[in-house]
C-alpha cells in the first residue's frame, strides 16, 4: 500500500536520474503529481513527460534531462506566507537562488520565486535542485 504518491513519484526520479538512466515510468499517476512535473519542465529539470492510460491509475513516461542532483518532498506540508519564504529556502536548498521549492497555492502549483513575484503563500510540497 502506499501511503503517499507524490514521495514515491520523487524517488523514482531521484533514483532515476541517480544511476544515469534517461527515462522513468511513474504509477501510479495523480494531478498533482502531473502539475509538479509541469513545474519541473519548466524549470529545465526534465525534458518531457506523457500520460500513459493502462486501465487503472495511469502512469507518467519521464524522460530525464540529467540536471537533478537531489529531489524529494517536504512532510508536513507547511503552510508558508510570502514573508517567510526565507527560512524555507535555507533549510531545503543547498544555496541561494540554486534549486527550486514546488508550493501549491491558490494560483496553482508553482515555484517560490514565482509566488515571490505574485505576492502569495502557500503549502509546499516538494524541493528540487
Amino acid at each position: 500500500m502506499q501511503s503517499d504518491p507524490l514521495n514515491d513519484a520523487m524517488s523514482t526520479i531521484k533514483n532515476a536520474a541517480a544511476v544515469g538512466k534517461s527515462e522513468c515510468i511513474i504509477r501510479p499517476s495523480s494531478k498533482l503529481i502531473g502539475r509538479v512535473l509541469k513545474v519541473m519542465q519548466d524549470n529545465g529539470y526534465i525534458n518531457q513527460f506523457e500520460f500513459i492510460e493502462d486501465g487503472k491509475a495511469g502512469v507518467f513516461k519521464v524522460m530525464l534531462e540529467g540536471r537533478i542532483n537531489n529531489c524529494g518532498v517536504i512532510k508536513p506540508r507547511y503552510s508558508v506566507k510570502k514573508v517567510d519564504m526565507e527560512q524555507f529556502e535555507a533549510r531545503y536548498l543547498p544555496a541561494q537562488d540554486f534549486g527550486v521549492l514546488i508550493l501549491t497555492t491558490t494560483d496553482g502549483v508553482i515555484t517560490h520565486m514565482e509566488a515571490k513575484e505574485k505576492g502569495v503563500g502557500g503549502k509546499l510540497l516538494a524541493f528540487v535542485y
